[in-house]
């Protein structure tokens, strides 16, 4: 690419992995295609808290090089620093971070700058709020109140300048704001005239759009129909749905139309950005699919996997289930768990009928990993994970919601019941002295015959094709963004290991004439798709999806070897190296190579 390339993505998991852009950071850092081509690595983000050692500041693998809190420097950059730090009434931690894949060894070691923004110098911080709005038109006393979106703000600043000061500005570097996070610090460096920055908004997601999409009784359902009209009509999202500048997000997303470029990770994202603003147009967007797992296994090793989980059933229920299904997934609503639960009922009556059992092992939590002493407690007392209850150290409140309709699933069905483990981990040492001791993380990924993940609002879904490489059957919904991927790679094929349940289809529910009315094809008809709309059209997906899986698991054990192959082949064709090599470094040499449009949609 010419000048050694500096990477700097500004995220809020610079020094942990919390969820998807921690994934996609631990895929680019392994991948030898990233490190053949990016010369230099830095993750930028704040300093969340000030408690932990500073063994501890940089999380595992980190050293510390540079660390005024602790009194540490061991960089040449330490007489900056505190130059920056007295500067801007700041302080700022400095070091290394070592990335490793256990089952490739690439290692790689990324620098990481953290800035404790707490108590930033007022006078300074609203110079350049004032600057903001000024070119970009953000109203930052807006937002000045949520602490969530003022500690990015308050970050930008002083990150231009350590970045200057640790000599990365001098050659090709790209500012990589990875969502809404970083996008204060793009802006800042496009505003710094001193220095050549690109900028790239990398979209994991339209917060705006997932917004709107959880909150509206429709989701999915109804938001895509919605679109494809607006689309039709040359209409944009405050035309629609109202104004949104309420929301802190939507300003800084909206304003990523001032990048250079906009990575965006799945082939709704587009859409939905265009969707926005008509400056989204002409931005230049780049599709950039997150990659896959891809790990080669026998069909003997799927099986053992399988009957560690099957022994576990039994341990739990009595029973040695024919299928194990699973769905590892954060408990949000985006999540559509409940359309889990809704398949499952069409399967059992089948089940029941063919004389055929299944469990689902359904890994969700929305608190931090719970003691081993309290899970353990939980499982003599009252059988945890099989029963549950409500308050700590078991079920959180949402948690509580989502237990009950599992215990009414339960309650009706005989052939297919769900295990509810709300617990991060899966082993011994995390989930208690009835599961098989030598379980591991792994096995639940490599033993499921099929995994669940249709959800409402997925901007691509890793978590759902997981289990893919191991021969699993991955179903997730039409909007999910590793769906264009899939289509990328198996073309017009279909393959046992794949199905998509399409829940935006309002033709797959005709009008019956009965008393819910059909739905008008028109902006304002789509907008009154409710829930007993959506029920319908999902009871009908359902359906034909559990008809669908059952179809794939006929023969299954027979033919476990050519799903195990198949799987492989396709995930191979969707690693990380796969991505990085097609999608995300030709993204970052266009960059590179295009000239800036720093002037481009001024708010003046």
């Amino acid at each position: 690419m010419g000048d050694d390339l500096t990477a700097v993505h500004v995220t809020h998991e610079a020094v942990g992995k919390i969820g998807g852009i921690g994934a996609v950071l631990q895929g680019f850092f392994t991948s030898k295609s990233y490190l053949d081509e990016v010369d230099r690595s830095i993750l930028v983000g704040p300093l969340f808290s000030t408690d932990a050692p500073a063994s501890q500041r940089l999380g595992e693998n980190g050293e510390v090089l540079y660390s005024s809190i602790d009194g540490l420097a061991y960089t040449k950059y330490a007489p900056a620093f505190r130059m920056l730090e007295d500067f801007y009434n700041t302080n700022i931690v400095y070091g290394r971070k070592t990335f490793v894949d256990k089952d490739t060894s690439v290692k790689s070691s990324v620098e990481v700058l953290l800035v404790d923004v707490r108590n930033i110098n007022i006078n300074l911080l609203n110079e350049f709020k004032g600057r903001m709005y000024e070119r970009f038109g953000i109203r930052n006393d807006l937002y000045e109140h949520i602490w969530e979106c003022e500690q990015y703000v308050r970050l930008a600043p002083v990150a231009i300048a350590a970045l200057k000061e640790i000599e990365a500005a001098e050659g090709s570097t790209v500012i990589i704001s990875h969502e809404f996070m970083g996008m204060a610090t793009a802006l800042a460096g496009i505003l710094e005239t001193s220095c050549d920055f690109k900028t790239v908004f990398y979209a994991h997601e339209v917060a705006t759009i997932r917004r709107i999409v959880e909150m509206h009784p429709g989701h999915d359902t109804m938001f895509y129909n919605v679109l494809r009209k607006a689309q039709e009509n040359g209409l944009y999202v405050d035309e629609v749905f109202g104004q949104q500048y309420d929301y802190f997000k939507h300003a800084f997303v909206e304003a990523s139309k001032y990048c250079d470029a906009i990575f965006a990770v799945g082939d709704c994202i587009p859409d939905e950005l265009k969707f926005l603003a008509p400056e989204f147009e002409d931005a230049n967007i780049n599709i950039v699919y997150n990659g896959i797992p891809a790990f080669k296994i026998s069909a003997a090793q799927k099986q053992q996997s399988k009957e560690k989980l099957q022994e576990y059933c039994n341990s739990l229920l009595g029973y040695r289930p024919d299928f194990v299904f699973t769905h590892v997934t954060r408990l949000v609503h985006s999540k559509g768990l409940w359309r889990d639960l809704r398949v499952l009922e069409h399967q059992e009556k089948e089940f029941e009928t063919r004389g055929k059992t299944a469990v689902m092992f359904l890994l969700s939590t929305q608190t931090a990993q719970r003691n081993i002493s309290d899970i353990i407690n939980m499982e003599t007392e009252y059988s945890w994970p099989v029963a549950h209850r409500e308050g700590y150290p078991d079920l959180s409140g949402g948690e509580a919601g989502f237990y009950t309709a599992i215990q009414k699933f339960n309650a009706a069905s005989r052939n297919i019941k769900v295990i509810f483990i709300n617990q991060f981990g899966f082993d011994r040492k995390t989930c208690g002295n009835r599961m098989p001791e030598d379980m591991e993380f792994m096995d639940i990924r490599r033993g499921s015959d099929v995994e669940f993940g249709m959800s409402v609002y997925e901007p691509f879904g890793i978590a759902q094709l997981e289990p893919l490489t191991f021969g699993g059957i991955c179903v997730f919904s039409s909007v999910c963004g590793c769906t264009g991927f899939l289509c990328d790679v198996i073309g017009e094929k279909s393959v046992r290991n794949i199905i998509i349940a399409d829940y935006t289809d309002l033709d797959s529910v005709p009008y019956d004439g009965g008393d819910s009315k059909p739905v008008q094809t028109s902006i304002q008809g789509y907008l009154r798709i409710d829930r007993s709309v959506r029920d319908r059209i999902e009871s009908s997906v359902s359906n034909k999806v559990a008809s669908e899986i059952i179809q794939s698991l006929e023969d299954y054990e027979s033919g476990i070897e050519g799903m195990v192959q198949t799987g492989y082949e396709l995930a191979k064709k969707m690693s990380w190296d796969v991505v990085v090599q097609n999608r995300l470094l030709p993204g970052l040499h266009n960059v590179l190579n295009k000239k800036t449009h720093k002037n481009i949609y001024s708010n003046k």
